[in-house]
């Protein structure tokens, strides 16, 4: 311990709070996230949800469009790791029969467990192009023999394999959220900051503007503008109008969490001593008032991205957003419309868990950073 120390009376600091106080803001929201275990989960599970989705014809068994006659409607695929002897083997799948029940007459599949076929990984199937440009043949996992099927989530009426189908869905119903929020991003900063920093007739305009919008319910406005768009798009041009489509509503909730910061802080110090040293609006803006509150917007992006997941998942269901050939996860949904293809086929409804599971991460993602980017918490 110093003299001066000694003399003040004061202990020295410890060195974990030596390193908060030198810490950068970025730093002290990564400590204060680390800490919620629910948003490292949720981070993590969605790490593992968009890398599928990126690299889904890798991870994918069978082609998104690949039909597998005299296999419509197949349920799960059991894959096996202990042999008919009882010994423990490597992962593996039996034969699949399908026969006629008795009383109902339907179509039914069984094991045929006098033929098995081992599951093998990185294997040559069926070629695909990753991301339109790369050509390649190699799958993660998949059967050498081509008389062994493996269908981890069921096929479809078609005889599709629902899991290549979902993985490939993914790709859409993931992205929109991502492209979505950053229209939003853009339009909600541009409009909010516009409100907030100008105030006036400028700011009455906007707020009523908002306060429109928001009063028309969400669903039947989207409806509506999605019923607008040309049938005979192409799936490209559909998928960006139903990205424009969400957009338009979504920036109101981030445009009013603008105007409220900017309300707040335009009269500060700093501010002030920053229009005194000459500073244009501009840079006010850019330089100054957005980023002292960049965390929340974050979160609140962060937030808003299952709005625009189910948003395109509710029109695609409705036959009113994508269609096929299309996939998303709301395409794939489109088949569990009627109550008795589910009762028969429980497994149609499997990409349902998927929208559930990546809400709920986004979730608990947001909370994660609105905790961590609270200034006041320790």
């Amino acid at each position: 311990m110093t003299t001066a120390e000694i003399a003040s009376g004061q202990a020295p600091e410890t060195q974990e709070e030596q390193r908060v106080y030198t810490a950068t803001q970025a730093q002290l929201i990564w400590w204060r996230f680390r800490r919620h275990k629910l948003a490292m989960v949720g981070g993590t599970i969605l790490a593992v949800l968009y890398l599928l989705a990126i690299l889904c014809e890798f991870f994918s068994p069978y082609l998104v469009g690949t039909r597998h006659d005299n296999y419509e409607y197949a349920p799960p695929t059991r894959v096996h790791i202990i042999g008919p002897d009882g010994r423990l083997r490597a992962p593996f799948v039996y034969g699949i029969g399908k026969e006629r029940h008795p009383v109902t007459l339907r179509y039914q599949f069984t094991e045929d467990r006098t033929a098995t076929y081992p599951v093998a990984f990185l294997v040559r199937a069926e070629t695909y192009k990753l991301w339109g440009r790369f050509e390649s043949n190699l799958h993660l996992f998949g059967m050498r023999d081509p008389g062994g099927k493996l269908f981890l989530f069921g096929t479809d009426k078609l005889g599709r394999d629902l899991f290549s189908r979902i993985l490939h869905g993914g790709r859409i119903s993931l992205s929109i959220g991502l492209v979505g929020v950053f229209l939003t991003f853009i339009i909600g900063l541009l409009i909010g900051g516009a409100s907030g920093y100008f105030g006036g007739l400028v700011d009455e305009a906007i707020q009523r503007l908002i306060e429109l919008l928001r009063s028309i319910p969400t669903i039947p406005l989207w409806m509506a503008l999605s019923a607008a768009m040309p049938r005979d798009w192409p799936v490209t041009r559909i998928y960006f109008g139903i990205t424009i489509l969400l957009s338009i509503v979504g920036w109101t909730g981030l445009a009013r969490v603008v105007r409220g910061k900017l309300l707040s802080l335009r009269d500060e110090d700093f501010i002030t001593a920053s229009r005194l040293a000459g500073s244009t609006e501009w840079r006010l803006i850019t330089r100054h008032l957005l980023p002292s509150f960049a965390s929340h917007i974050i979160v609140s992006l962060t937030l808003s991205i299952p709005g625009m997941i189910l948003g395109e998942t509710s029109l695609s269901f409705l036959g009113l957003g994508l269609l096929p050939p299309a996939v998303s996860w709301g395409v794939l949904l489109k088949d569990a419309q009627q109550v008795v293809e589910v009762a028969h086929h429980p497994w149609l409804l499997i990409p349902c868990l998927f929208v559930i599971v990546t809400v709920l991460m986004f979730n608990f993602l947001g909370d994660g950073l609105r905790d961590a980017a609270d200034p006041y918490a320790r």
